[in-house]
């Protein structure tokens, strides 16, 4: 289902006119279903000691310019050092305007032909970003990506286990009110998402609840939007009021995010979760905000590169890299184990 369908049925303001009764219940099914349904769970094995190994790479969909190609080429050899077990991306997968349906290019170009190590021949857990949702959404979640590319797992909110870490993955786009202004710059794929406030309070509630039932030994929440960032965007007020009182709440370690096109960390002031930002995949140097969040700033970063994790049952180490590879910050966070008697 084409961006076109999207622009006159579902963009922002766009009345639920004739054109998309006449479409039928099998397009509102489509539409609709399962949109507000509990968050979907993966499970995704770890090393036989229990250790994990990743990537995570954001804002980098621009078939292999703005040095696009280069990050990859660097995440391929990190990730064969490593040992990678999957990859995080936090969004923004494919620019400026998503994926016009399956049959995309942009799909092969963008990602396919270049995150070719043999290192990244594994999952990759993906999220949306705001450029993505100006495109044809469903086309992204559709599992035909996934059978063009077994790799390719992307959906709106959903939760992978792990037997060290559960990672609980959200859709922010949603939150962010500037989206839904009439008028507006730009034209967003809402299908799935409308009425807003149910879809939001609804998510809230699901992802509260998912974070108090897991027993994981570490807790960490991705989403493309970053709650605490110095980058060109800085804060996103809207998840500092709604999601952040829940990801304290039930003691997140860490919450990662893109948006911003930079590396950074941020510790929280107001609690031990540690910010990270990795939106650096393709175009970058986009200046830094001196207003806000000096006070717990760790790195910074305004240029390319992408973020390492690795975790075991009582250490979490991330580690930053530009588009040489080189390491440009490293933190190490420890967890003090409880054993029964």
């Amino acid at each position: 289902m084409g961006s076109s369908f999207k622009t006159s049925c579902f963009g922002v303001g766009a009345p639920f006119n004739g054109v998309f009764l006449a479409l039928g219940l099998v397009s509102m099914t489509l539409c609709f279903s399962g949109a507000f349904s509990e968050l979907t769970k993966f499970q995704q094995g770890a090393k036989p000691d229990g250790s994990l190994d990743l990537l995570v790479v954001g804002d980098w969909g621009r078939k292999g310019t703005y040095n696009q190609s280069k990050v990859a080429e660097q995440m391929g050899r990190i990730g064969n050092e490593m040992g990678i077990d999957f990859v995080i991306s936090t969004g923004d997968n494919f620019y400026d305007n998503g994926l016009t349906g399956v049959d995309d290019p942009a799909f092969e170009q963008s990602f396919t032909s270049i995150y070719t190590a043999q290192s990244l021949q594994k999952p990759w857990y993906t999220v949306l970003g705001n450029h993505d949702y100006r495109g044809d959404v469903l086309a992204q979640l559709s599992p035909v990506l996934r059978k063009l590319n077994s790799r390719w797992l992307c959906m709106r909110s959903f939760i992978v286990e792990t037997e060290t870490a559960d990672f609980f993955f959200v859709d922010t786009n949603p939150f962010v009110d500037e989206y839904w202004a009439i008028p507006n710059e730009h034209s967003y794929d809402w299908r799935g998402v409308i009425p807003r406030h149910r879809y939001i309070e609804t998510l809230l509630k699901h992802v509260d609840v998912a974070l108090r039932e897991s027993s994981a030994k570490w807790k960490i929440v991705v989403g493309h939007h970053p709650i605490r960032s110095v980058g060109h965007h800085g804060n996103t007020v809207e998840l500092d009021q709604l999601l952040l009182p829940i990801l304290e709440a039930n003691h997140v370690d860490l919450y990662v995010n893109g948006h911003d096109h930079c590396l950074e960390h941020i510790s929280g002031i107001t609690s031990p979760i540690q910010f990270l930002t990795s939106g650096g995949g393709s175009k970058a140097w986009r200046g830094i905000d001196d207003s806000a969040n000096k006070d717990g700033l760790r790195f910074y970063y305004d240029g390319q590169g992408f973020m390492s994790l690795s975790l075991t049952p009582d250490r979490c180490e991330f580690v930053f890299y530009d588009l040489n590879g080189q390491v440009l910050h490293k933190w190490e966070i420890s967890k003090e184990l409880h054993f029964a008697n």
